[in-house]
Parts: C-alpha cells; structure tokens; sequence
C-alpha cells in the first residue's frame, strides 16, 4: 500500500504547527500494510513555500512531540518505510527541507525550489544547511543557501537536488514509487537503514550484517525460492 500525507495549509502550504503535527500524527502511526509514503501540497500553487514564521509555538505539543521543521524532518528520515517527496510548484524554505528529508524527490516540471530565508536575514534552520550539501556540490549548496535565489525542477535535477522531474505526478508515482510498492517490504526497511547509517562513514560490515538479515528473513527465503520457481513472491514484511 501507498500512503500519501498531504501538507494542507492554503494558500501555498506553508509550514505551520498543523502541518508539524500531521506529519508526526501520520508517520508514528504507520499501518502494517503501508509500504511506501509519498509527501504531497495540497492545492496547484505549492508543495510548500517555506516556513510559516508567525505560525509556530516555542513549545512542543500536548504529546510532547518537538516543534519545528528540524525534528520532523529527522522523523521523516528514520520513518522505516522508504518516504518519497512529490513536488509541484514552489518548494522553498521549510518545504525544501521536508522534501530533503526524504529518501528521493520527484518534481513536476514547473517546481520551483530554494532557500529564501536569506532574505529576511536568517539561514535554512530545519536541516537544509546539513542536507543539502551530502546531495549536491557544496560550493551549489553555499550558493543556494546565501543567494536566495531559486532554481527551476530541470536545474534541480542536473545539481542532484531532485532525483525525477515529470510532466505529470500522478504518473511520476505510478512510474517510480509504485515498483517500490512491489517489494519485500523487510528488505526496504533494511537498505533504509543501513544506508542512513553509513551516511557519513562508509561500514562495510554494518552492509554484511543488514544482507545477513535479508538472507535470514522470512522475505529473503521468500523470495530465493519465488525465483528458483520461477514465481511471483508472497511478501510478509518479515
């Protein structure tokens, strides 16, 4: 199954408290079935244009979840379930940092995306100055950061700071997260992992103990016999 979360704030979906606590109330309560999450603006004007500045309390919530862009974006990264940004028109500020945050971005063509926080005299503050660099060139990330400016979703792409850009969404989805969809849902928590875990340094023995877990996984035997039968595998998510 597919879970689409839709950040919902019009007109541009900035990001304010209400759009914070949706992110944790659905991430923390993922279904079993659920296999893939896709982040999405509602409306045709945004994914997000960035932080709503007057909209968020110094405070966490009566749950006691964190406030603010950074701990939702790390709670996006360490959803066990890959977590795919979907990107239409601005994508800015905040919103690009929730769309870093995962594990890829597929752009609709007319995205626009950057870090405007320079323009008010501050700096990207929920994540973007860590991420942005580990996905493209630093001396871009820098330029990024302290212009201003934005980019469009083909200058994205070529920087590697989208993976996909589309002329329509939908069928973005169906062509690229979809497949994901069809996979041992074991094995797609484990590449997530290991690959968050060696980020920042390389560990060749955290990669033989994650392919040892496969191996020894009800979705590892699964599927080396669906193979050798020459059939379709029965995933369990074990």
């Amino acid at each position: 199954m597919i879970k689409t979360v839709w950040l919902e704030n019009p007109p541009v979906n900035a990001v304010n408290a209400g759009i914070i606590e949706t992110l944790w109330s659905e991430l923390e309560s993922l279904a079993d079935d659920v296999r893939v999450v896709v982040l999405r603006g509602k409306g045709e004007r945004a994914f997000s244009a960035g932080a709503d500045i007057g909209g968020f309390v110094g405070q966490g919530d009566d749950d006691g979840r964190p406030a603010g862009i950074q701990p939702a974006a790390d709670l996006i990264e360490r959803t066990p379930v890959p977590v795919v940004a979907a990107i239409h028109g601005y994508c800015l500020g905040g919103g690009l940092e929730i769309a870093l945050a995962c594990d890829f971005r597929i752009a609709h063509g007319d995205a626009q995306l950057g870090f405007p926080e320079v323009n008010l005299g501050l700096l990207p503050g929920g994540g973007g100055t860590q991420r942005a660099p580990r996905l493209i060139a630093p001396g871009r990330a820098r330029w990024l950061t302290m212009s201003g400016e934005r980019i469009d979703a083909q200058t994205a792409a070529q920087w590697g700071l989208v993976e996909f850009v589309v002329d329509d969404l939908e069928q973005g989805i169906k062509r690229y997260v979809e497949p994901l969809a069809d996979q041992s849902p074991h094995a797609l928590r484990q590449i997530k992992s290991l690959l968050n875990d060696t980020r920042d340094e390389r560990s060749d023995e955290r990669e033989v103990q994650a392919f040892a877990a496969c191996l020894q996984s009800e979705d590892g035997q699964e599927g080396v016999a669906a193979f050798l039968e020459k059939r379709t595998a029965n995933w369990t998510g074990r």
